[in-house]
Parts: C-alpha cells; structure tokens; sequence
C-alpha cells in the first residue's frame, strides 16, 4: 500500500463524544444534547464521559432521510 493511501484511509471512531456527534451531524451541541433528551439517540456513560456509538448515528441518519417528491 501507497504511503497516499495509508493516510486517506482514517480510522473512524467506534464512538463519539458529544462534540465529535456535532461536528460529525454538523449541528450544534445543544442539538445533540435535544436529540439524546428526547431519546431519539442513545447515549452511554462511560467515566463520566457521554458517548454515542457509531452505528446508532449512523442508523439516525438513516432514518432521517427526507423523501421530496
């Protein structure tokens, strides 16, 4: 493997942080901190940490996709 390709090739979270969800939804933290109140996200405590899994946004924004017709 190219040295260009090694670094294209990022290793993604298995987790993320409420800032990284924000950056990653490109929303605000507040935003995110509303969807995990209304459970539309779950959310995990780990050392006081809240985490959210990967595949849970993933499957969020799956679910979110608008249909326009």
């Amino acid at each position: 493997m190219s040295r260009a390709a090694r670094t294209e090739t990022a290793v993604q979270p298995a987790v993320f942080t409420i800032p990284e969800l924000a950056d990653y939804f490109r929303i605000s933290r507040a935003g995110v901190w509303r969807l995990l109140q209304d459970n539309r996200l779950p959310k995990t405590k780990i050392g006081g940490r809240t985490l959210i899994r990967r595949v849970d946004a993933d499957s969020f924004l799956a679910r979110c996709v608008e249909v326009t017709s």
